[in-house]
């Protein structure tokens, strides 16, 4: 079975997209962002994926990839264009290459002109295509500076993405208005850049007068990512919070398991969010835990200690991962919801208290 998860980090308008094979538990990553590493190995976990490779379509100018701290936690092969000249590659790709995951495969196609170290991947069937900066939805790539060339750029497009299959869907590493994918027809027929009718002599007086200014971060991310995003200081940023061992889910929401909470339950705050009734049923309750239903959260923030660590609480974890978020964006900087909520605490017979609110 085929995964594919189409991953966005709105702070530079990124997309990170995610190949696996499901049988054989191997997957890809193309263009992860350092600072969404947390999520893209919570997602792996889940998904009961093996990180292969990370796969770079050139050296971003407005993010830093996240492909040496991937590397760091999960060894993972950095890979990119052996054009780009960066540092800490362990396989440097060249045109015509094949990157494997289980059982399915992507082709590197060199597209070079937005950067001459841009690259194209396709998967094995050419049913889809990740164009980088290339090939954008309606657009393209910049090429004023990273040794762009507006001539190499249309050679590129025109040749190795625009003579794929029609239906080929293309995927681009960013797009600024929320489109998520398009297809080589759609790309042929409608770019106003590449398509139609356009010749090189449109398409280089066209990208040679766009006057844009210089992305806000290409200062801080070129360098960093031809190191392959490896810091300065060669350090890992904590991946966990200090004050317990907690898991990060996909959703965003930190867990703690049950045994963990009983562990440091002396110096937390458990916040029930269950209703009233329901903190004294057949479940009961955490013993010095505090109810606070969750329709009652927002307005009762005071009576937290906003230096001290909160556990949020329910029946099966659902309503208690919501709080968690709520009480995040409340400015809670220690906040986790406990893992399968009291239906998992009941199960594992741990200690639980009935007395009334």
């Amino acid at each position: 079975m085929m995964i594919f998860r189409q991953l966005f980090d709105a702070s530079s308008s990124t997309y990170t997209y995610l190949l696996g094979d499901g049988e054989r538990g191997e997957a890809l990553l193309i263009d992860p962002v350092y600072e969404q590493v947390p999520r893209d190995l919570a997602l792996l976990e889940e998904l009961g994926l093996r990180l292969r490779a990370t796969l770079d379509t050139h050296v971003h100018a407005d993010h830093v990839t996240g492909a040496w701290r991937l590397n760091q936690r999960c060894g993972s092969r950095i890979a990119l264009a052996e054009a780009a000249g960066a540092t800490g590659v362990n396989q440097p790709l060249c045109h015509g290459d094949r990157i494997d995951f289980g059982s399915r495969y992507v082709t590197v196609r060199a597209t070079p002109g937005h950067t001459n170290g841009c690259l194209t991947y396709v998967l094995d069937n050419e049913r889809m295509a990740f164009t980088g900066d290339s090939l954008l939805i309606r657009g393209c790539g910049r090429t004023d500076f990273q040794q762009g060339s507006p001539q190499q750029l249309f050679a590129s497009v025109r040749e190795q993405i625009l003579t794929l299959p029609d239906d080929c869907l293309l995927y681009p590493a960013h797009d600024y208005r929320g489109i998520t994918v398009t297809s080589v027809l759609e790309e042929r027929r409608f770019n106003p850049r590449l398509g139609g009718d356009v010749d090189l002599g449109d398409f280089t007086g066209h990208m040679n007068n766009l006057n844009l200014p210089h992305p806000k971060l290409m200062a801080l991310a070129v360098p960093a990512n031809l190191r392959c995003g490896q810091p300065d200081q060669d350090a890992l940023p904590a991946e966990t919070p200090a004050w317990a061992p907690l898991t990060l889910r996909f959703s965003g929401v930190w867990e703690i398991e049950p045994m963990t909470l009983l562990e440091h339950a002396g110096a937390l705050q458990i916040v029930d969010v269950r209703e009233a009734p329901e903190f004294i049923d057949r479940l009961g309750h955490l013993p010095g835990a505090r109810l606070i239903p969750l329709s009652q959260l927002m307005n009762r923030l005071d009576e937290l200690d906003r230096e001290r660590p909160v556990v949020a609480v329910c029946r099966s974890g659902v309503r208690s991962a919501q709080a968690s978020v709520l009480l995040t964006k409340a400015g809670f900087g220690k906040v986790a919801n406990l893992a399968g909520g009291m239906l998992r605490w009941k199960t594992e017979a741990l200690p639980v208290a009935s007395d009334s609110v």
